[in-house]
């Protein structure tokens, strides 16, 4: 129990900005299982993405979309969105090379084609979370960092790390069968909307791991990152869809 309390811990620590306390360096087997508990650090994230909603019910829609925001991009910290920036540089400025992509990808320092990929996300999530409150439609905040969660979930149980002793190389493999069982219970809750909403995810996620393959012949941290972003953005824009 105490392990995989630790494991809970180890994932909100490396997803999250949000405060948390462990008595040391997590062992290698704990390590593999905070993997297990990207969606329900996800659940935590929606959960808390809702509250400025529910608490400024007079406010117009732009500014409680504004909010959500800006509280999403402080509780990871930014994160997904720097793996998101380093990945479009790294593209972009790869020039279709995997070494020279590799490279790129590691600069800290932010390119135009970086700063692009940033501006254009965060606009696409702001418009995406507008529409949707103005709908009144609240499920898809509670489940798209669900769905991002889930996606990283199963990039790195089936994808190879194409970088080693980077930020995620030693989040290993762990069983695959609990990680089946909280992807077939997100398509569940998906499917009680709309059927078509794990087939949109799942081709999403699928089309971004084959650009990691074709490119990079695995994953590294920043893609992990840039993969959470555009699910993310992927589920609102299909929620919309779906709501409207």
């Amino acid at each position: 129990m105490r392990t995989h309390w630790l494991a809970f811990l180890g994932a909100l620590q490396f997803l999250t900005l949000i405060p948390v306390r462990l008595p040391g360096m997590l062992d290698a087997p704990t390590q593999q299982r905070t993997l297990l508990y990207y969606p329900l650090v996800g659940l935590l994230l929606g959960l808390v993405l809702l509250v400025p909603v529910l608490l400024t019910p007079g406010l117009a829609v732009a500014v409680q979309a504004a909010l959500v925001l800006v509280l999403w991009c402080a509780l990871t910290g930014g994160l997904h969105l720097d793996g998101l920036a380093d990945s479009a540089d790294g593209w972009m400025g790869g020039l279709g090379d995997r070494e020279r992509t590799l490279a790129i990808m590691k600069d800290p320092h932010v390119g135009a084609s970086g700063a692009l990929a940033l501006m254009l996300q965060l606009l696409l999530k702001w418009s995406l979370l507008q529409a949707l409150l103005a709908l009144d439609a609240f499920w898809p905040l509670l489940l798209a960092p669900v769905a991002g969660r889930c996606a990283a979930q199963y990039l790195l149980l089936l994808t190879p790390y194409a970088r080693p002793g980077g930020l995620a190389s030693g989040v290993a493999s762990p069983p695959a069968l609990p990680v089946h069982l909280t992807a077939a219970t997100l398509a569940l809750l998906l499917a009680w909307q709309q059927p078509l909403l794990p087939l949109v995810l799942a081709a999403g996620g699928w089309a971004l791991r084959w650009l990691m393959l074709r490119r990079l012949q695995g994953y590294t941290g920043d893609t992990a990152g840039a993969l959470i972003e555009l699910i993310e953005s992927l589920f609102l824009l299909a929620a919309l869809m779906v709501v409207m």
